[in-house]
């Protein structure tokens, strides 16, 4: 037998590894067609987008069709809301004679920024009624705190004598913060810079207490300090005004709240000026009942 030479012996090796290489392609194409016509036609039909439009999507996001984009804004604070708060409050005093209070605030905006408008009413026995409204614009500052800042105004009529009356109006800058103090009493913090050199500070804070989920407690507190006062009926300096007291509500819903009120008030009098005497400080207990609307 004649051995076989180390050339032939070489290409006849490659000869075999290219025929099993052509036989191995042919199975995986025989394969491919049997599964692509197993493929559901409306999956078969998908094109496959092109690798420079998928580049474009990943490196310009807003590129893409603005249906495909959804804005999630409105789902973490950016829906626009109002709310408003109507308190019509009666009480009356140790000797029998009556006040009414009434407050109108309204809250317009998003959870960052907003504009609130507050009015207030005072009304005693005998005397005529005062006014204040402040409209302020209101910036998140934190997750529990507002800035808030804008302008306040307040009218009060005077009666002098029997028969000569006064109005005194003012103007003037408010700066504050509103939010929850520790222990979560809701509170509201103002600065006021004014005309005749006015300067003034008012605190309010309270804290609801349920005792069910529709009946209520909520202590609450106001002070009003003036620092600095030359107009024509100032009020004496340092701590002039400030209520304690406790209010019991029954919430019907959460849109219609009767209540009763109990306070302990302190008013401090009024400053000797050329235009009307000083007046003595005044404190007593108040009893009443209010009615509350939210909208």
């Amino acid at each position: 037998m004649r051995s076989i030479k180390p050339f032939s012996k070489s290409v006849f090796s490659s000869s075999l590894l290219l025929i099993s290489h052509w036989a191995m392609a042919q199975d995986a194409h025989h394969l491919m067609s049997e599964q692509a016509a197993i493929i559901p036609t409306h999956l078969a039909d998908q094109s496959v987008p092109e690798h420079s439009t998928h580049a474009l999507a990943q490196a310009h996001p807003l590129a893409m069709n603005s249906q495909q984009i959804h804005d999630h804004r409105k789902e973490h604070g950016g829906q626009i809301y109002s709310t408003t708060i109507v308190d019509n409050k009666w009480l009356s005093d140790e000797n029998g004679s009556g006040t009414v209070k009434s407050k109108l605030e309204t809250r317009i905006g998003s959870d960052e920024h907003k504009i609130v408008i507050q009015a207030h009413m005072d009304k005693h026995q005998a005397e005529y009624a005062q006014y204040d409204a402040k409209v302020l614009y209101s910036r998140m500052i934190s997750d529990f705190w507002d800035v808030q800042a804008g302008l306040g105004y307040g009218s009060e009529k005077l009666k002098l004598d029997h028969q000569s009356t006064d109005t005194e109006e003012t103007l003037s800058g408010v700066v504050g913060l509103h939010g929850l103090a520790p222990y979560f009493f809701e509170t509201n913090a103002y600065l006021y810079l004014g005309q005749d050199d006015f300067v003034g500070l008012s605190l309010e804070t309270e804290r609801d207490v349920l005792l069910t989920q529709k009946l209520i407690l909520k202590p609450y507190l106001e002070m009003h300090m003036l620092f600095n006062d030359a107009s024509k009926y100032a009020q004496k300096t340092g701590l002039s005004q400030a209520t304690l007291g406790l209010e019991t509500r029954y919430e019907i819903s959460k849109k219609i709240m009767p209540y009763i009120d109990i306070a302990y008030e302190y008013n401090k009098g009024n400053e000797a000026t050329p235009w009307q005497e000083a007046a003595a400080a005044d404190q007593g207990w108040l009893y009443g009942a209010g009615l509350r609307f939210v909208f």
